[in-house]
């Protein structure tokens, strides 16, 4: 499982399409390609950094908090994934989980709810390890991918570009596809 080159991929429960893609447009960042299925809307961007006001990854996080909670349907708080296939940040920032990146590499992975991000890492090459949150800490050490024994020891190549954490993250939230491609 992947994502299309340089891409970003918001997927949002709790609103529908038409909400999902006037916020972004509203916020100057109208969506690439958009979608609804399996109970998420989705909407893709080219990814870039924001040239100036909100990037896609911080509407993103925002999209599920206090702002928006007139344009939510339903009793449940907005809850949003945002998926980037840029590459990971080399830049000294993007070694600390805790420590925002640079606005050019995103986290590769953030999960928001309440206005809040749950957990974010970037994926592939042993980055999981550094992760925020524990959301999906048994799914990862059950494929080998975070722990004491793991994948990457007996194969350097192993999950090098992310795809098996890709669809644990997919399985994990029953994201539809597309826009994640098989």
């Amino acid at each position: 499982m992947r994502l299309a080159p340089d891409t970003y991929v918001t997927f949002c429960k709790g609103m529908s399409l038409p909400t999902l893609s006037a916020v972004y447009a509203e916020a100057g960042l109208p969506p690439t390609s958009a979608g609804q299925s399996s109970g998420w809307t989705w909407v893709t961007h080219d990814a870039h950094p924001a040239s100036d006001g909100i990037s896609v990854c911080e509407l993103a996080g925002r999209v599920t908090g206090f702002r928006y909670t007139d344009r939510v349907e339903g009793p449940e708080p907005a809850e949003t994934v945002f998926l980037a296939s840029t590459p990971d940040c080399a830049c000294e920032h993007g070694q600390h989980y805790s420590v925002p990146h640079c606005e050019a590499h995103p986290f590769q992975f953030v999960h928001s709810r309440g206005g809040f991000a749950l957990n974010y890492f970037n994926m592939g090459g042993r980055r999981e390890s550094r992760r925020s949150g524990d959301l999906l800490v048994r799914e990862l050490l059950d494929a080998g991918i975070v722990g004491r024994e793991t994948g990457y020891d007996a194969d350097p190549g192993f999950n090098a570009d992310g795809a098996h954490t890709l669809r644990i993250i997919a399985d994990h939230f029953g994201l539809p596809s597309p826009p994640l491609l098989a």
